[in-house]
């Protein structure tokens, strides 16, 4: 099988997915674009030259819904039944990582507006970007990303594919200089088709299975729970755990380094978000930036550990407030985790918070969910 669309329907046929209007729909869709983006090499190709004519780039497409809606999934059947040698599939943060990079470069050069030559030499060979997780949530990506992108699609014509847990217009939604931002969502909404796969089932509840979020005592039976999790969360095989790729946080002028960071999951240990001196602007970059946080390591501290126990009073304020999935290896129950100390009294709503985020409730509400 080749297509899009043969490919979704075998998997529905076979068990592996449920029938879903909205997913068969958007696989309609991408099945289209194959086909369109096939076709285009062709004639970009030996019959462009010998014609002479400049073929118009295919419409690409923007999906968007909550987690577990199957959107990466799609992209998966997409990109691996797309038969062109031309495309790129990306996370979005790493792009924009290595987008900041070259236009470094470019300025160095003092050879004027850096970004045409920039999307140029990112759209070389290349005829479809395939974005991983579209989000936008510091001002030095939003202030270039209009033209960046005007660049690639228009001028470079380039076809965008993207999966995002939010709908254009909510991209970056209370983010400083904002008006800076809108001809991009404009832009999105005018050249890709949109499609919502933002119905009621979260496929990635169901793959779960019977998989807590609270594993303890620590030690490898906890530790092999959420490797479980995340595997089965970003569909990493397990025998490839040495290749996960680390990534970056934003917050400011400086990078919070992630472990492990991959389709919207995040690995810290307890000691590199805790124990060191982070704060309340880090842990919101971290919970906008990431749909699941996976936390390893939580000690069960003391009076000696206030500071400790401060800092993931103030993370589990953030992650709750945007509704992001936690999974955790754990010395102790949360009832128990902080027990005597200055502010141990305050701890226990954090320890309901705790109690809540384990809900059913609360792990199929969508990210950012007010």
């Amino acid at each position: 099988m080749s297509r899009v669309i043969e490919r979704y329907e075998a998997l529905v046929a076979s068990g592996e997915l449920r029938t879903d209007p909205e997913q068969a729909a958007a696989a309609m869709r991408l099945d289209q674009l194959q086909q369109e983006l096939e076709a285009g090499t062709l004639q970009r190709g030996f019959l462009g030259r010998l014609l002479r004519r400049k073929v118009t780039s295919p419409r690409g497409i923007y999906l968007w819904g909550g987690v577990g809606r199957g959107k990466s999934m799609l992209m998966d059947l997409f990109h691996q039944s797309l038969r062109i040698d031309q495309k790129r599939r990306v996370h979005f943060h790493a792009f924009m990582l290595e987008v900041h990079q070259r236009l470094r470069e470019e300025r160095r050069k003092e050879s004027g507006d850096p970004i045409p030559p920039v999307a140029a030499a990112l759209a070389e060979g290349l005829t479809c970007l395939a974005f991983d997780e579209m989000v936008v949530n510091n001002s030095a990506d939003a202030m270039i990303m209009s033209r960046l992108f005007t660049s690639l699609m228009v001028d470079q014509g380039v076809t965008i594919v993207t999966t995002s847990n939010r709908a254009p217009s909510q991209l970056y939604k209370d983010g400083l200089n904002r008006e800076h931002f809108l001809p991009f969502i404009a832009l999105m909404e005018r050249e890709l088709d949109v499609l919502a796969l933002n119905g009621p089932v979260d496929y990635r509840l169901d793959r779960l299975g019977d998989i807590a979020s609270w594993h303890t005592p620590l030690g490898e039976p906890a530790t092999e729970q959420v490797r479980q999790a995340f595997y089965r969360l970003t569909d990493y095989a397990p025998e490839d755990l040495d290749h996960v790729p680390s990534g970056e946080v934003e917050v400011g002028s400086r990078r919070i380094h992630v472990p492990r960071s991959l389709k919207g999951v995040g690995v810290f240990s307890f000691k590199r978000l805790c124990e060191q001196p982070l704060g309340a602007a880090d842990y919101l970059a971290i919970a906008r930036t990431y749909h699941t946080v996976i936390v390893v390591g939580i000690p069960q501290m003391g009076p000696e550990q206030r500071n400790e126990a401060a800092r993931f009073v103030t993370l589990i304020d953030a992650l709750y407030e945007n509704k992001v999935k936690l999974f955790v290896t754990a010395a102790a129950e949360p009832e128990t985790l902080y027990q005597a100390g200055d502010g141990s009294f305050e701890f226990e709503r954090t320890v309901s918070r705790l109690k809540e985020m384990q809900s059913t409730d609360y792990m199929a509400a969508g990210h950012g969910e007010e």
